[in-house]
């Protein structure tokens, strides 16, 4: 489930700060009201973590992790490593 986050529209509250994160399902109906205050809120478009420097997975890795591994031999043929 992903995390939305939301800040009042107008006004601050002891309650909920003025500003709160949820994690709610993707098919939840909008929210349009704090739920510890019940004042009108709206959604905050908030940045994301990714990672800056993606290191490519090994051969060596991947079996370490317990993928297992195929080498393609021919088209449409593998064998494993």
């Amino acid at each position: 489930m992903p995390l939305y986050e939301y800040e009042l529209c107008d006004g601050n509250c002891a309650a909920c700060g003025g500003r709160f994160t949820l994690r709610r399902p993707i098919t939840a109906p909008e929210l349009n009201a704090c739920p510890a205050c019940r004042k009108p809120i709206r959604k905050v478009i908030s940045g994301f973590s990714t990672p800056h420097y993606l290191k490519p997975l090994s051969t060596t890795d991947a079996k370490k992790a317990g993928f297992t591994v195929f080498k393609r031999v021919n088209q449409g043929e593998y064998e494993r490593q």
